[in-house]
């Protein structure tokens, strides 16, 4: 930061008294950033320069100068949200003394630090992970791909029109769905990795159990989607690290069966950044490197329509686990209720394949904030959009 004054005004906004006696915040439960005030171009450049803005994750043409912190000084406390900008952030860290700024430090480095490829793919732009459900009962496209011919086609055709992963998956989570035998997930999802694999397209599986992985894994796929984070089975972990493949690491309160029954937190945005780290630090501690990480807040997972709203717009606060970060909202009911397509009972009138420009939305506001892997149902429409407005940024950034 740029050296800051001594008769720098305290930010009255700013919590200065809730530290103290030597209370220190726990650096990943406690207090989080949200990258805020971004800056492309020139204002960037020269922000940069006199250090009162940051690069965000890497990106050499985005940079943060501000930040919304989530803060609290204790686990299971009230979170306390304020805004800054950088410099006043470090007045503050300072006034909490030598520990308070090392925490501060790491969590802006953290946010900041580039992001290493993720299954070979480079993160300095968006990357569109296309769905093929191999399912009959999923929300948006059951039983469209459920045969392996059907699906092997759709995949290639998201190829085509310039997916970069493809992420398959045999069993329904949506709200409400049954488990489906471990079986019957393998039945219908190898004969699908297998000929899209070898068809060299980069393969996702999209499962919670570890027999489904492994399965997956033998027969070409190159990466572990999991909603559960790799806590739902407890062999999951184990297979992961052993095979040595990038994860995707999903937050979800509760289970599908019931996880909309009566979501609840204390802010969203920070309750699910809290459990994913404790997600990330136990993968790393089993021996998993964090550039071999992704995660996803789980929109739509034990989350109401404002609970995904405000994860939505705080989504930059997940660079801070210092991770790839993953948006799936792809023709979701919040899409129906943010718009106003509901009943009197606040149920869906519209169907899930017309959320198409809901969608696009929700993606090109995730790209904005460097979000670096959009999961869509609808890729030719997602890749042109996403393009377009990186080719604006482009010229934004070189203006």
């Amino acid at each position: 930061m740029a050296p800051i004054s001594r008769s720098y005004v305290r930010d009255p906004a700013l919590p200065w008294d809730l530290f103290q006696g030597g209370a220190l915040v726990n650096p990943l439960k406690g207090l989080q950033f949200a990258p805020t005030g971004l800056l492309r171009g020139p204002a960037a450049q020269q922000a940069r320069a006199v250090r009162r803005a940051r690069a965000l994750a890497g990106r050499d043409d985005v940079a943060f100068s501000a930040v919304t912190l989530f803060l609290r000084p204790d686990d299971q406390g009230p979170w306390h949200v304020h805004g800054c900008d950088l410099p006043t952030l470090a007045l503050w860290a300072e006034a909490h003394g030598p520990t308070m700024q090392a925490i501060v430090a790491a969590g802006l480095n953290r946010l900041t630090a580039p992001r290493a490829p993720f299954a070979g793919l480079s993160l300095d732009r968006p990357r569109i992970m296309g769905i093929v459900n191999c399912t009959p009962d999923s929300f948006s496209d059951g039983g469209d791909y459920a045969s392996a011919e059907a699906a092997v086609a759709r995949g290639l055709a998201m190829l085509e029109a310039g997916a970069d992963v493809l992420d398959i998956g045999g069993e329904s989570t949506r709200p409400g769905s049954d488990t489906v035998e471990v079986d019957e997930e393998i039945r219908r999802i190898v004969p699908v990795v297998k000929g899209l694999a070898e068809r060299g397209a980069l393969i996702s599986i999209d499962t919670r159990r570890a027999a489904v992985m492994e399965a997956a894994l033998a027969h070409g796929a190159r990466i572990i989607n999991d909603i559960t984070a790799l806590a739902g089975d407890p062999d999951s972990l184990g297979v992961a690290v052993r095979a040595g493949v990038p994860v995707i690491l999903m937050h979800m309160q509760g289970e599908p069966r019931t996880m909309q029954a009566n979501p609840t937190y204390g802010r969203a945005p920070a309750d699910v950044y809290a459990w994913l780290a404790r997600r990330v630090t136990i993968c790393v501690s089993a021996g998993m490197p964090v550039g071999r990480i992704c995660v996803d807040p789980g929109i739509g997972f034990g989350k109401t329509l404002d609970h995904n709203l405000d994860l939505l717009a705080h989504i930059g606060l997940f660079h801070g686990l210092g991770c790839a970060v993953l948006v799936g909202a792809s023709r979701k009911s919040l899409i129906a209720r943010a718009s106003g397509a509901v009943d009197g009972e606040g149920r869906p009138t519209d169907r899930a394949k017309d959320r198409m420009p809901g969608s696009l939305a929700i993606a090109l506001g995730a790209a904005e904030q460097a979000i670096q892997f959009m999961r869509v149902h609808d890729v030719e429409e997602t890749v042109q959009a996403v393009r377009v407005a990186e080719g604006i940024r482009r010229f934004q950034a070189g203006a």
